[in-house]
């Protein structure tokens, strides 16, 4: 690391708190924001600062950092007037969030208006890649700004420039249609092997370095064939990601058949089994239901 940035983080919720305990295990001066402040206790204990706003969280920072939960958010934040006034020239803030390519040139236009650069650079990994600090990271913006920030980056994982400002949520979209879709088919896979009477966990292991391998079979299959969902990545925000996707798609000319028909499978298990609140990998749940499976 060149030198510790002064840097604030606002939303310490599943994955702002692990990203946090790495920018400070890096040597970064953290002070941290969360709405519910019960959220950012633990780092409070840990060494991070706060502020009673989160403007006064902001003004003192070089560096600040939004991971809420869509542009909507953020947005709200950069139009309040005190959040405005406590920015200043020089200031880089980093839109971790994963929101519409839309939203990131928006707020971008809006701070540099105001003297502060903007990257968009929404992850991908979950929350064991935020707590390993391996997060895969697309930053969009000016190539120079994102470079001058990868000594802030790769304390929480592994950064890649990938166009300008709103690519970096463009490529998150891609991302998560590669996820979700990849998602279906491993609950198809290992509900084929359940029922057919194979071992999920042995499919996995003769999978393993296979062309069929990835780490969504690995971790999500291992979560499918042992029941577990406790939320790592949220499947309200799956199912927000794939809306964007397809708007972004219609946008641009494009039919996705296949992120249509999982988008509309998680919209089923979000809002009719109340599996907003559970892990995405909980698609499985609704191809049981699919399939009259309990």
């Amino acid at each position: 690391m060149s030198h510790p940035r002064k840097i604030t983080l606002i939303g310490t919720g599943l994955m702002g708190l692990p990203m946090s305990r790495n920018l400070m295990a890096a040597g970064h001066d953290l002070t941290v924001w969360n709405r519910s402040p019960d959220r950012a206790a633990p780092l409070i204990k840990e060494g991070a600062k706060t502020a009673p706003t989160v403007a006064d969280a902001i003004k003192n920072a070089e560096v600040v950092i939004s991971m809420l939960s869509d542009g909507f958010a953020t947005g709200a934040l950069l139009a309040d007037p005190d959040v405005q006034a406590a920015l200043h020239k020089g200031m880089v803030w980093i839109d971790m969030s994963s929101a519409k390519p839309e939203h990131a040139r928006e707020q971008s236009a809006l701070l540099a208006k105001l003297g502060v650069d903007h990257i968009d650079a929404p992850v991908s990994g979950g929350t064991k890649g935020a707590e390993a600090g391996s997060l895969a990271i697309m930053a969009g913006g000016d190539a120079a700004v994102v470079e001058a920030m990868k000594p802030v980056l790769t304390a929480m994982g592994r950064p890649v420039h990938v166009g300008p400002s709103g690519s970096g949520m463009l490529c998150k979209l891609a991302n998560q249609t590669i996820v979700a879709v990849t998602i279906a088919a491993v609950a198809e896979a290992t509900l084929l092997a359940e029922k057919g009477g194979a071992d999920p966990a042995a499919l996995r292991a003769a999978l393993k370095g296979g062309f069929a391998d990835s780490v969504i079979l690995q971790q999500h299959g291992e979560r499918m064939s042992t029941g577990n969902f406790a939320p790592g990545g949220l499947s309200k925000f799956q199912l927000k990601d794939l809306d964007n996707t397809l708007a972004e798609a219609a946008g641009v000319g494009l039919s996705l058949p296949a992120t249509q028909q999982v988008r509309d499978r998680f919209a089923d298990f979000c809002n009719d089994m109340n599996g907003a609140d559970l892990d995405h990998s909980g698609l499985y749940l609704e191809l049981k239901k699919r399939n009259n499976l309990t």
